[in-house]
């Protein structure tokens, strides 16, 4: 049997999934990595599928293998994965992995959980984020002091990602 019939046997059994943590900051409930682990990893071996999440090259990998193969081919497996971001803090880029790998798993097996968490964050962050932009590891709050000129000086820089980039270029619009 191929992997892909044994994902489509396994997703039929897991349905949708309960969020099973609270976000007090967000007021909200979420679907954590342990819950959505707990909840598929039985099923997964019920179907003979190996869950592994291992980081490679700076990316979180989700890997669904099937058990009965050797591995050698890439019928064996599925996976899906995010690059991580440049973060040198070990708790916020432990969070983010952790993040990383309930959303890469989640993904991966298109799991249906309400995701009240993310949109409502979004929305928080905007209402409280002060205009500002990004350059060469700093970030500068738009204030009347800083003009078009200087988001430009700060562009000449060639200092900064080209997430960084787009955000300050969308500035000069």
């Amino acid at each position: 049997m191929s992997i892909y019939k044994k994902l489509f046997d396994a997703k039929k059994e897991i349905g949708t999934i309960a969020n099973d943590s609270k976000n007090p900051f967000f007021k909200s409930n979420y679907l954590s990595l342990n819950g959505l682990i707990d909840a598929i990893e039985p099923i997964l071996e019920k179907h003979k599928l190996l869950l592994l999440q291992p980081i490679i090259d700076g990316k979180v990998r989700t890997e669904i293998r099937d058990a009965e193969k050797d591995g050698s081919t890439n019928e064996s497996f599925v996976y899906s994965e995010m690059t991580l971001p440049n973060i040198l803090d070990p708790q916020k880029l432990g969070g983010a992995i952790t993040y990383y790998r309930r959303y890469t798993l989640a993904s991966l097996l298109g799991a249906k959980a309400e995701d009240d968490d993310g949109n409502k964050a979004v929305k928080q962050i905007k209402e409280e984020r002060k205009p500002s932009f990004k350059a060469g590891g700093y970030e500068y709050l738009i204030s009347d002091k800083a003009t078009k000129e200087h988001i430009q000086k700060a562009l000449d820089t060639n200092r900064m990602t080209p997430v960084e980039r787009k955000e300050l270029e969308s500035k000069l619009k």
